[in-house]
């Protein structure tokens, strides 16, 4: 089996959530009595691809996030933290610059799945790479938010029928597609040290659209298209709306049990 490596975005300062995360930072935020990176631990430890979980976080959080890791059951995955030396948002890395500098620093040299830590999906991560299995590619998730209006909040995709990426507009004011990139992807080995070749290009540290959009004109690049729901927790409302969302299915799940336990007597 081909293993691969998978990043966990964990860096971020996340001020509009301002004073829960003054001290805590996002992904640890409770989802129903469940922080948000154990929901997508949950999806990355029920795949048989990933060997190596990297979470980078910062400085700042590095203590929080040490005894969160403590508490972790890796399933013969290892897990390490990444820290990034800053303290505040003004001395961020940003997300590609964070990128290139866990694979320089942890010399990674596999396929790399790369997830926000606050980034909530409903597609299993076995699917995704059973995609870019097809593809031999870059792929990105993206979620069809069916709306125009909503969809010049986000980085928009436009593809081919072959699901190839063939534009990348960041918060366009005319999008050409509903289809909203998510902080999900997976790059392949060979195309690593791309995130360097950007970087020395002058292209942006943050906002990852615009690396996408660079990269799919230098590489063909896939979009993994999925439905159900997807959540970038950025700001309050984003937030009690998970948490909304999460109850629903926790109790849709809890009366789908009771069903079949009552059908097995």
């Amino acid at each position: 089996m081909n293993y691969m490596k998978c990043i966990i975005l964990a860096g971020g300062y996340a001020k509009r959530l301002w004073p829960l995360t003054k001290y805590i930072p996002k992904p640890l935020l409770d989802i129903n009595g469940k922080p948000i990176i154990d929901i997508i631990l949950d999806k990355i430890m029920a795949t048989k691809n990933i060997d190596e979980i990297i979470v980078s976080t910062n400085t700042k959080f590095e203590a929080p996030f040490r005894e969160w890791i403590k508490e972790q059951s890796s399933d013969g995955k290892k897990m390490m933290l990444v820290i990034e030396p800053t303290l505040e948002e003004a001395c961020k890395f940003g997300t590609i610059a964070g990128i290139e500098y866990i694979i320089n620093k942890v010399g990674v040299d596999d396929d790399l799945l790369v997830i926000a830590g606050d980034n909530l999906f409903d597609f299993e991560l076995k699917d995704f790479i059973k995609f870019y299995k097809e593809k031999k590619a870059p792929i990105v998730a993206v979620f069809d938010v069916k709306d125009v209006c909503k969809a010049q909040l986000y980085g928009i995709v436009s593809i081919d029928k072959n699901h190839r990426v063939i534009d990348f507009l960041e918060k366009p004011e005319e999008p050409p597609s509903t289809l909203a990139s998510t902080a999900c992807y997976i790059f392949p080995k060979k195309t690593l040290h791309m995130f360097s070749e950007y970087m020395k290009e002058g292209g942006r540290k943050d906002s990852p659209g615009f690396f996408i959009a660079w990269l799919s004109k230098k590489t063909p690049m896939y979009a993994y298209t999925f439905r159900g729901h997807w959540f970038d927790i950025g700001d309050f409302e984003s937030l009690l709306k998970a948490r909304e969302l999460m109850k629903v299915k926790q109790e849709n799940d809890i009366r789908v049990k009771a069903a079949v336990r009552g059908k097995s007597f």
